[in-house]
C-alpha cells in the first residue's frame, strides 16, 4: 500500500507540476519550450516537447568538449598541447573562409592571443566557462564535427547534430545548422554525472569545468545560492537555452534541460528558464521530503 500511495503522490505531483510550467510559458506569447528533467536516484522523468529539433546554440559545445577528452584519452592529442589561433575557418558548404566577428562572441579574450600556441585545456575551458566561438571552432576543427555526433550516438543521444563551428553563414543560409533536444542533452548530462561519456578522470574534469560556469543567468537563478548547477547555456536569436545537473543538498542530484525559442527579448526568456527551474527544484525537494 505504502509503493501504491508513494506512486500516486509522485503521478499526482507531476500533473500539478506540467500545469505550472504550461501556465508559466502561457506568460510568454509565442514561445516554445523544450524540457527534460530526470531524477537520478529514482529514475522519475518529466518531458515536454523534449523530442522536438532545436537551433542547439553553444549547447553543441558539451558534446564537443565529450569528444575531446574522449580523441585525447586515445593519444591523438595531449590536453596541453598548443594550437595555433587563428581567426581565419572554412565553411561547411564550399570550403571558403569566413572570420569571427569579436563583438558577436561573449569572449572577447582569446581574440588578443591570435596568432599564438594556446594549451587545448585553456581553450576548452574558455569554450564551456565563457561560451568561447573562437575556441570552439578552433577546437572543432582539432576534433571533426562527425566526430562529435558519432560520439553522441554512441551515448545514446540520436538526435544531436553538430555539424560545423559558429558563424559559417554560408552554412546558416543553407539551414546547415547544429541541432539538439532537449531529451538528448539530458541524455549526454546524464552520461556525464555517471561517469560513462569517459574516463573517471575525463568525467571528474568535465564536471568541474561545467560548474564554473560564469553565466548564470538561468537555471542557476532558479535555485538557492549555496545549490551547485553544473551546466552550459546557449543563445542564438530568439533562442535561451541551459542544460544543467543540480546538486541540492541532502537529496541526489537531478538533470534539467531547458531549450527555448520564439522569445526575442533575451531576459524574457532567461527569467523563464530561471522560473521553470525554481518549479522543478521546488518540485525534486517536496518528492523527496515526501518519500523519506
Amino acid at each position: 500500500m505504502l509503493l501504491i500511495a508513494s506512486l500516486l503522490f509522485a503521478q499526482i505531483a507531476t500533473d500539478s507540476l506540467l500545469d505550472r510550467i504550461h501556465g508559466r510559458i502561457a506568460q510568454e506569447p509565442g514561445a516554445q519550450v523544450g524540457l527534460a528533467y530526470l531524477d537520478l536516484a529514482n529514475g522519475e522523468t518529466v518531458f515536454l516537447n523534449a523530442d522536438t529539433s532545436f537551433h542547439a546554440a553553444s549547447t553543441m559545445k558539451v558534446p564537443v568538449m565529450i569528444e575531446l577528452f574522449r580523441q585525447s584519452g586515445a593519444g591523438a592529442f595531449a590536453m596541453d598541447q598548443k594550437l595555433m589561433v587563428v581567426n581565419r575557418f572554412a565553411s561547411i558548404v564550399d570550403g571558403s573562409q569566413y572570420s569571427l566577428d569579436v563583438t558577436s562572441d561573449s569572449d572577447s579574450t582569446l581574440y588578443r592571443r591570435v596568432g599564438d600556441r594556446v594549451p587545448v585545456d585553456t581553450l576548452l575551458r574558455l569554450m564551456i566557462t565563457r561560451s568561447s566561438n573562437l575556441a570552439t571552432n578552433t577546437l572543432i576543427e582539432l576534433v571533426g564535427g562527425q566526430a562529435v555526433t558519432r560520439r553522441m550516438r554512441a551515448l545514446g543521444a540520436t538526435r544531436i547534430q553538430v555539424l560545423r563551428g559558429v558563424e559559417d553563414g554560408k552554412a546558416f543560409d543553407r539551414g546547415m545548422n547544429n541541432t539538439t533536444t532537449a531529451r538528448d542533452l539530458a541524455v549526454v548530462l546524464r552520461a556525464i554525472e555517471e561517469g560513462r561519456a569517459g574516463t573517471d578522470d575525463a568525467t571528474r574534469r568535465m564536471r568541474d569545468i561545467l560548474l564554473d560556469q560564469e553565466f548564470n543567468e538561468k537555471i542557476p537563478a532558479g535555485v538557492p545560492k549555496n545549490v551547485r548547477v553544473a551546466h552550459k547555456t546557449g543563445e542564438i536569436t530568439a533562442h535561451s537555452h541551459d542544460a544543467a545537473i543540480v546538486y541540492p543538498p541532502r537529496t541526489n542530484p537531478y538533470v534539467l534541460v531547458v531549450l527555448t525559442r520564439g522569445i526575442q527579448d533575451g531576459d524574457r526568456a532567461s527569467r523563464l528558464i530561471a522560473d521553470i527551474s525554481r518549479t522543478l527544484y521546488e518540485h525534486h525537494l517536496a518528492l523527496h521530503n515526501q518519500t523519506r
